[in-house]
């Protein structure tokens, strides 16, 4: 029986966070957000288009090499000493 709650609250504890999420998002909308200090400030934000987008275009491309790395040759940076058959009578 305990097994059986157990599974329960994980199937159900996503959609329940995700609930919540959905939730605060609503609010966050209705009143928008707020600073806690009261003052504009403008000078210290950083555009998202040329930094984030840049960044984000510069990730998604070391991924993709590191896909087609893994997919085309993937024993290319692994070890040679792995390759040596095991021998159960000489110990490392």
């Amino acid at each position: 029986a305990a097994l059986t709650r157990f599974f329960m609250i994980h199937f159900i504890l996503p959609f329940i966070i995700s609930g919540m999420t959905m939730i605060h998002l609503l609010f966050l909308h209705q009143t928008g957000s707020n600073n806690p200090l009261g003052m504009n400030s403008n000078f210290d934000k950083i555009p998202f288009h040329p930094y984030f987008s840049f960044k984000d275009l510069f990730g998604f491309l070391m991924l993709f090499i590191l896909i087609l790395l893994t997919l085309i040759n993937p024993y290319l940076l692994g070890d040679p000493d792995n390759f040596i058959p095991a021998n159960p009578l000489v110990t490392p």
